[in-house]
């Protein structure tokens, strides 16, 4: 579930950016750029959550 949330709200996010980017150079939207920009986003998106510790360090 957490796959898909995360996929969901990234691609959400990119598309929309896309699009206003988009509106204000004058350039027709296009969607499966947005598309794959957002799956690759989501990707990064999970290796780096899986790389950073969810605590805090010990100390010694």
């Amino acid at each position: 579930m957490k796959y898909i949330a995360t996929f969901f709200w990234t691609f959400l996010l990119v598309e929309m950016l896309t699009y206003v980017v988009s509106s204000m150079n004058g350039v027709e939207f296009q969607f499966m750029p947005a598309f794959i920009i957002s799956i690759v986003t989501t990707i990064l998106i999970l290796v780096l959550s899986a790389v950073i510790p969810d605590g805090p360090r010990e100390q010694h």
